[in-house]
């Protein structure tokens, strides 16, 4: 009798090892395959970012669900902000945009506050409030119209546009 539950105690072991490893190889797998794709939730990418003026981007990514401003964003607005002092007779309107996820009137109040966290870091170095507008198109113009991370983070973003 010891012998039959010896053997399945260790055939549990077993199995609950190989379930475990399992579990563990897919989440790797998931991991390096979106790492490819995006980062650190951010699309970082320059295949949708077009330019401003010679060497400035139009656009900063946001984090889902946020309006914070990164690091990548704050230097590509340093250059905007440089570029509209050089360039004081040029206003801009900044669009904030949001992902297909949630409602409508979600999505265009987050646009909103993406739109205006632009504005608000640009008004900091010395840019007029008068210079520039601030519009939500939420999910209604998205860049990337697929139903994926990458698509979705392509498309929160803010564009500065002339």
């Amino acid at each position: 009798m010891s012998y039959a539950v010896n053997l399945r105690n260790f055939l549990l072991v077993v199995f609950a090892g190989l379930l475990l490893t399992a579990c563990a190889t897919q989440k790797k797998v998931a991991k390096e395959s979106a790492s490819g794709l995006i980062q650190s939730d951010i699309y970082t990418g320059k295949d949708t970012v077009e330019f401003l003026a010679t060497g400035v981007p139009d656009r900063v990514f946001f984090a889902t669900n946020k309006s914070i401003l990164t690091t990548a964003s704050r230097d590509t607005l340093r250059k905007q902000s440089a570029w509209m002092r050089k360039n004081k007779d040029i206003t801009v309107t900044v669009e904030g945009h949001a992902d297909e996820r949630g409602t409508r009137e979600y999505n265009l109040a987050l646009g909103d506050r993406r739109a205006n966290a632009v504005k608000d870091y640009l008004l900091t170095y010395g840019i007029s409030g008068g210079r520039i507008a601030v519009i939500s198109y939420g999910k209604e113009r998205p860049v990337n119209s697929g139903s994926s991370p990458l698509a979705w983070s392509q498309n929160r973003r803010s564009v500065t546009v002339k």
